[in-house]
């Protein structure tokens, strides 16, 4: 009986020890498999981590460590000017960065959206290099019905009277700026304005000699805005004007000249007490 006990054991432990075996073989293979496979989808999309927004970020919010975190991007479509370094982001918390531009949460933080360290988020960090700031007046009709945000593109008509020939007074519009860039609508420099603003005046940046052209213009005349569409690239190169007469479809009126009138050179006599003139050739 004792035998017989002993044998069934031994069967026992023998079993057991081999389904151990099977176990550990099984779950080394496999996850060998899922480190070949994690393995693979790296080579096959490399990421870099970068930082993005943790929530929603509105214009002239300080930038904190708090309100960005790192995600794993792939490299191949990295956006340029990412930050991928903290120290790069944030080099001195005495100076912060200022936001630029309005983001979402899981947005890419990136150097055009942001200030510098310490600089400020006013007008002056939204001018490139050799530009300048212009302020124009607009209504209701002028303003595109109050749907213009900063970072929008408009061309600039204007329209007044000018001298034509013959001092003819006439009304003239003509675009005199193509696709020039907003920076801030009244005194709101962000982009996350709502609904539609019926603005007073919006600021422009423009070269210093267009802004020679636009206070002329300004001061002549009646400044009216078109927008352009966020994805138009289109050149206007064509010279666009239009008077009341092209308007209406009237020919210009043509005045004839009236035919010279041939010169006719006479003296005057005394014959008697009669007066006669008799023709001379003219000399000048």
């Amino acid at each position: 009986m004792r035998l017989m006990f002993g044998l069934v054991l031994l069967v026992g432990i023998a079993l057991a020890g081999g389904a151990v075996m099977m176990a550990r073989n099984y779950i080394s293979a496999y996850q060998a498999e899922l480190a070949n496979e994690r393995a693979a989808r790296a080579e096959v999309v490399p990421t870099v981590e970068v930082f993005v927004a943790n929530g929603p970020l509105r214009y002239g919010e300080t930038l904190t460590q708090d309100s960005v975190r790192k995600v794993r991007w792939p490299q191949d479509s990295l956006p340029e000017g990412t930050f991928t370094d903290a120290a790069v982001l944030f080099p001195d918390p005495t100076r912060p960065r200022f936001v630029l531009r309005a983001m979402e949460k899981d947005e890419a933080i990136m150097a055009v959206k942001v200030t510098e360290p310490g600089e400020d988020a006013g007008l002056t960090s939204r001018l490139e290099k050799g530009m300048r700031a212009f302020a124009i007046r607009v209504d209701v009709a002028s303003g595109v019905s109050g749907f213009l945000r900063p970072g929008d593109r408009v061309d600039v008509y204007w329209t007044g009277r000018v001298d034509t020939a013959g001092n003819q007074s006439g009304e003239v519009t003509k675009l005199i700026e193509s696709a020039v860039s907003l920076i801030a609508v009244d005194q709101s420099a962000g982009g996350d304005l709502d609904g539609a603003v019926i603005a007073r005046t919006v600021t422009v940046a423009v070269a210093p000699q267009q802004v020679a052209k636009l206070a002329q213009a300004q001061s002549t005349g009646n400044l009216s805005l078109a927008l352009v569409g966020a994805e138009d690239d289109t050149a206007v190169t064509d010279r666009i004007e239009v008077d009341q007469r092209s308007l209406l479809g009237l020919a210009e009126a043509v005045i004839e000249a009236e035919p010279e009138r041939e010169r006719v050179c006479t003296i005057r006599t005394r014959k008697g007490a009669d007066v006669v003139e008799i023709a001379i050739p003219c000399t000048n």
